[in-house]
């Protein structure tokens, strides 16, 4: 089961007490501030969470696997997440 954005935005109308269109406002904000500071190249840190870092991949060589035709596979950017000691302790109830 997923954690969905509609979810988050429940969670803060219930926790926070804003409106519903309050909510969905602040969360909506906080996705494109995230998406915008990621398609920047800049690294995203939350403490006690994680950092989301942003990797440059080289253009490489690949195999469609149907096929098995060699093709180039573009030079691109992905995005990384690495947890926080702290979520990883949680994670592995370690404290």
């Amino acid at each position: 089961m997923a954690l969905t954005k509609e979810k988050i935005t429940d969670n803060v109308y219930n926790q926070v007490g804003l409106s519903k269109n309050q909510s969905t406002r602040v969360v909506e904000s906080l996705l494109e501030l995230i998406k915008q500071t990621l398609a920047q190249g800049e690294n995203l840190l939350v403490s006690g969470f994680g950092k989301f870092v942003v990797k440059d991949k080289a253009a490489r060589r690949g195999r469609n696997p149907q096929t098995k035709e060699d093709l180039q596979l573009r030079a691109r950017r992905v995005v990384v997440f690495r947890t926080s000691g702290v979520l990883r302790r949680k994670l592995n109830h370690e404290g």
